[in-house]
């Protein structure tokens, strides 16, 4: 008998994307799958176009913009199911993505984690910036993914069709064991957005389970549907929730090397944004480590919370230097 499966979308004005990719959800998803819209008070007509032209979907309504991590939380406490699959409303799904992928986490108790692969929407046969073939990140914190090295994207030339234990899954397609979820308490809603997963999937880590990829799923993202590539808020996320998940989770003797070497190198990177006439930019790394010492106090709570363990398919060494300063550009040519 297959395990209830939700798969859960949560949307906030994303009515394009429902009109056009959520009929091909449907038609490839199976019978026995409940698909749910997840509504963060969307403004844009989304929850009125769902009720007149998919009555058959659920719609689960928050009373404003939550962002990701606690968007999610709050909607998935109403749902009920053995798997949650989160999946972003701009993704394309194709025939035969769900069956694979809960065939692989119910043959092992380990697996509480699981990310099919994520190729671009519009350029098919080349990795998405937010997943490609499964997520890693080095020892200073710095993520990257199999198919990704920050901004290089790897074509699939069918070097990323393994199954294996990958570091984080990513929020855009992402399979997880229910009881997981709520053992660990879902995303940290401080997060908002940006990063929020790879904190996920570390206190999952932490916990003893493990993260995996799926090459049998594939799906399309299109990719920077809330918030556009370049933002002054999304760089505000990513560097302030890049230096939470590191004091949540890093073991002891390893916070105090890493994080003198991290605050050295965002003000490197804030420098750059100068050089480059970019002023928003860094201002918004600044906001971001005075709004990282203001949350301290709730960190050192929230790391009490957690056992921190020795992880494995954390990468050894600094991602950046491997980049730009030994070309090192793909992610084969990285020893993990």
């Amino acid at each position: 008998m297959m395990k209830k499966v939700a798969v859960v979308i949560l949307n906030w004005n994303g009515k394009k994307f429902l009109e056009d990719l959520l009929p091909t959800l449907i038609q490839h998803t199976p019978a026995y799958v409940n698909i749910v819209v997840g509504d963060n008070a969307s403004t844009d007509g989304s929850v009125e176009f769902l009720q007149q032209n998919h009555p058959q979907i659920q719609i689960i309504q928050n009373d404003k913009n939550y962002g990701f991590a606690e968007g999610y939380n709050r909607v998935l406490a109403k749902v009920k199911a053995d798997y949650f699959v989160l999946l972003n409303s701009d993704v394309e799904v194709t025939p035969n993505w769900i069956e694979p992928v809960i065939e692989m986490m119910e043959s092992n108790d380990e697996i509480a984690i699981c990310q099919p692969k994520l190729l671009s929407y519009y350029q098919r046969d080349t990795f998405e910036y937010a997943g490609g073939a499964g997520g890693y990140i080095d020892k200073y914190g710095y993520p990257f993914c199999r198919g990704r090295l920050f901004t290089t994207l790897e074509k699939d030339n069918g070097q990323y069709s393994d199954t294996r234990e990958i570091f984080w899954a990513s929020g855009a397609a992402m399979f997880v064991k229910s009881k997981v979820w709520n053992d660990l308490g879902g995303l940290d809603g401080d997060f908002f957005a940006h990063m929020e997963e790879i904190d996920f999937c570390w206190r999952a880590k932490n916990a003893g389970h493990k993260v995996y990829y799926c090459p049998q799923s594939v799906v399309y993202h299109i990719g920077g549907g809330t918030l556009p590539p370049s933002s002054p808020f999304k760089t505000f996320l990513n560097f302030r929730n890049n230096f939470s998940l590191l004091f949540k989770n890093l073991q002891k003797r390893q916070l105090a090397y890493v994080f003198p070497i991290r605050v050295l190198m965002d003000w490197i990177a804030a420098l750059k944004f100068l050089a480059e006439k970019k002023p928003k930019e860094f201002t918004a790394v600044m906001k971001a480590h005075w709004d990282f010492y203001r949350q301290i106090p709730t960190l050192k709570q929230k790391r009490k919370d957690i056992t921190q363990r020795k992880v494995s398919n954390i990468y050894n060494g600094n991602i950046v230097l491997e980049y730009y300063l030994r070309g090192k550009k793909t992610f084969s040519k990285i020893d993990i």
